[in-house]
Formats: C-alpha cells, structure tokens, sequence
C-alpha cells in the first residue's frame, strides 16, 4: 500500500478531524462487537449445521475471546512502540480476511480454528483504537465524551446484530453473518489510512515472551477446564491437569513480572484502587453480559421455538437501554466522576438478574421485557466509567497497556462468562430434557449474573471514594519516579 500523505500529529489536530478519528476507531468496535451479538443469535443454526453440542457451542464464542484477552497486552505495547495506526491497519486486514474464511468453514473445528485467526485481527483493534482515542483527545472531559460515543457504539452493536443478525440467519443462512465485516473493514481501512496519524510512546517497550505465554497457558488452561468439567468429570485427570496448569501460570506471572524491568503486564497499575476496581468490574460486568446473551438466546431459541429474527426482536429492549445510556454515562463521567454510573450499572444489573433467579422472569412476557430493560440499562452505563478510570491518571506514554489491560478484562470476563454459564447449565440438564429442564437449570445461571452486578454496585462505590483517588495520585507518583527495585530485576533478555 503506498504512503498516504502524513496527517498532522494527534496534538495539532482540528475538532472535526478529531472526531473523524473517533469515527474510524468506532468502525473497529462496531464489527468486532457486532461479531460477538451476531454469533449469538446464530448459534442454534450453526449447531443443528454442524452437529454440535453445548460445549462446542461455548468454543465457538470462547475460542475468539481466549484468544482475543491473551493477545491484547501484547497488541497495545506493541502498537506503543512500532506505532499504532500501522497496527491498527494490520488488524484491520485480518480482522476481515479471517471473517471471510469463517463463512467459507466446513466444520465446527474449522470455524473454530478460523474464530482464533479472527481474534488475532481483534486483538489490534480495539485496544489499539482507544489508544488512538487517548492521545488523540486530551481534555478530560472531551475524552469522556469520546469515550461515551465509543460506549454508544457497543449498544448500537448489540442493537443491530440481534436483528440483522435474524435477517441474515433466517433469509440468507448463519455464514452470512461473517460477510457484514467485509465492507466495514475495508472502509475503516481506508479511511485509516488516509486520517488517522501516527502516534508511538515516547519510549519503546520490549516483548515478553515468557509473561506472554503465561497468559496464554493461564487463559487456555483455565477455559478448558470450567467448559470440559461438566462432561469429563471435575476430578478427571484431565480437568486436574489443566487446573492445575493454570494454577501454575498464574502463580507464575506473580513471581516473574514484578523482577522484569518492562513487563507484559506492569503490576505497579494495580496499586491503584480504581485502576483494581476497574479492571474485576469490566470482568464482572462482561461475564455478566456473555452469560446473560448465552443464555437468552438458548432460551428464546431452543425453549421457546423462536427463530432468530423473532429472538433478536426479543432482546431490542436490552440494547435500545445499552445505546441510549452508554453516552449519558460518558457524560457523567465527564461532568460528575464514575461513582453515579457505576452505582446506577450496579443496581440495574443486580436487579435483572434477580427478577430471572428469584421470579422466573422468562416465563411471562412483561418480566422478560422488564429483565431485558434492566440489564440494558445497566450496561449501558457500566463501560464508560471502565474504560475513562482505566487510562485516567496513568502516563499517556503508557496508554496502549493500560487501555489493553481493561480491554483484556472485557475479554477475560466474556470468556469466563460463557464457560461458566455454560457449565453450569450443562450440570444442570445432564441427563434430563433440554428444553423442559432449562428453567430450573439456568436458575443458578441467573443468581450468578446477579452476582455479577453486586460486585460492581459494591466495587463502584469502594473504588471512586477519596481514598481511592489518593492511591490512584500515588500510583501516578511512582510512574514518574525510577522503578523500584525490591530485588534484582530480570534483563529484558531473560
């Protein structure tokens, strides 16, 4: 591709080209979330087509999302230091062509195979594009705002894909819904590469490979243990096996990333309240999602008889709550701070899962609407205040880590949400009906999404307090000063 004429640095530019740039970033999240909402509905299609079973199902969704929140550090430090526009173009590219061989898969292991080379592609997208977002908009309250459009973005996302996603699944077939990223990502490389600049850290950071493995050995074990218990039998020498695999790798980051002098993951960002209560509220609030869309489609589908556009008409109410709060959120964030999004997010999505665990909510119509309004609501404004207090107060030198560590915590969660849920459900019907014995099986499904939505009510209002923000100004100290060196720091080499 040749050069495109070099666009001003992201400090010079106008108000209109800064939001041309938000724009483009936000074509990035529009696929890549309406690939996730989109698979939802299209799942019992794909598993009457191929044969599958729940727990293939489950790989179909988690396969993308495992790869995705173990890529994602990597992609935003390696954006930070060879430039984040050029990897954001790359990811572009195989973002698209990877949707392309998912249409074309002959089989469930195919499929999942070419979802893996999908997220890839992903993992330099969003994190990468918030990056972008961060430098570019450098007034707090304006990158609020942005932040709050990038938000709206998600709720549009979960708005569309339910029903194109029925359209296409319905009229055209599930491989249809791989062919919506085609034009999308070629227009957002376009117009990347013609308006967005360039930006780099000041100062290069080296790779990782040991940290990185880790993740990948502490992610993989662990999904596949939670996604395979339910039917190889948790104290099976191969659920064992993996548990402990992931016992080790985390024990292993713990002990290994503190001694490198730059880190795939910098444990200094957690010595910041809201910086740690960011980070478990994006996987409570994600897991809590992934759970809630896993299990309504199944319901809705399988349960109910729907197809999938009547389905995706089902769940409009969730994603009309998610598309009009995420920018109100944004501007709270921006005018009031993150406590009252949080608190509002907290309660909303507590409240959704109860009404389902504690009143079967499913089984009348103006439960299921409220359920869905709720949860809708509560999502809508968890993600702005995620993302604002993960990269606020941090160095912008270090803004692709830290806006991948909340990207990875999204990810993590959706993955651990589907694994969860979906063995959980599977204990639950083992055995028994499917279809008559949903209702009690996803019962406890229901009171862990509830769980879900506590832990951010809870999280939210510990986290955004007066001592939080001091731990979060002495936190922005130590990055400014010479790391600490409790102990002989690993070489970058070794």
């Amino acid at each position: 591709m040749p050069d495109a004429p070099t666009p001003p640095a992201p400090s010079a530019l106008s108000h209109r080209r800064r939001l041309l740039v938000l724009a483009i970033c936000c074509m990035s999240l529009l696929i890549v979330s309406l690939d996730t909402t989109v698979l939802n509905v299209a799942l019992p299609s794909m598993a009457k087509d191929f044969g599958a079973t729940l727990p293939g199902m489950q790989w179909a969704i988690d396969a993308y999302t495992l790869v995705l929140a173990s890529l994602l550090m990597l992609a935003g430090s390696t954006a930070d230091r060879v430039g984040r526009r050029r990897i954001f173009m790359i990811g572009l590219i195989v973002f698209t062509a990877a949707s392309v061989a998912c249409s074309l898969a002959p089989n469930l292991e195919a499929l999942v195979a070419f979802r893996m080379l999908q997220a890839v592609g992903g993992s330099m997208l969003n994190p990468v594009a918030m990056s972008i977002i961060t430098n570019t908009f450098t007034d707090a309250a304006e990158r609020a705002r942005a932040i709050g459009v990038w938000g709206g973005v998600v709720g549009l996302s979960m708005a569309a894909g339910p029903l194109v996603g029925g359209l296409l699944v319905d009229s055209v077939g599930w491989r249809s819904i791989f062919w919506v990223n085609l034009p999308v990502g070629l227009a957002a490389l376009a117009l990347t590469w013609r308006f967005v600049p360039e930006s780099r850290a000041p100062k290069a950071r080296r790779p990782d490979p040991v940290g990185q493995l880790l993740m990948i050995a502490l992610l993989g074990s662990l999904t596949y243990a939670i996604i395979e218990g339910p039917h190889a039998g948790w104290a099976s020498g191969r659920i064992l096996f993996f548990g402990g695999l992931a016992l080790a790798a985390l024990i292993g980051l713990l002990l290994y990333e503190p001694r490198r002098v730059e880190p795939l993951i910098d444990l200094r960002f957690f010595r910041s309240a809201p910086f740690s209560g960011a980070t478990v509220i994006a996987i409570s609030a994600f897991a809590a999602l992934a759970g809630f869309l896993f299990l309504s489609t199944l319901y809705l589908q399988d349960v109910r008889g729907l197809n999938a556009l009547h389905a995706g008409l089902w769940m409009l109410p969730m994603a009309a709550m998610t598309l009009v709060c995420a920018p109100l959120s944004g501007r709270l964030v921006g005018s009031r701070g993150p406590r009252i999004p949080l608190l509002i997010a907290g309660v909303a999505m507590t409240a959704s899962g109860v009404l389902f665990a504690a009143f079967d909510a499913q089984t009348s119509n103006g439960t299921l609407v409220l359920g869905y309004v709720l949860f809708g609501l509560g999502f809508g404004f968890v993600n702005a205040p995620i993302t604002n207090t993960a990269v606020s107060g941090m160095p912008r030198a270090q803004a692709g880590v830290a806006a991948a560590v909340a990207s990875t915590s999204r990810q993590i969660g959706s993955t651990l949400g589907v694994a969860v849920i979906g063995a959980v459900l599977a204990s639950g019907v083992a055995g028994s009906s499917y279809a008559a014995s949903f209702t009690g099986a996803a019962r406890a499904c229901w009171w862990i999404i509830a769980g879900c939505g506590l832990a951010v009510l809870v999280l939210g209002l510990v986290t955004s307090g007066r001592w939080a923000r001091e731990t979060a100004r002495r936190t922005a100290e130590r990055f400014s000063a010479p790391r600490e060196e409790s102990r002989p720091a690993v070489s970058p080499r070794g």
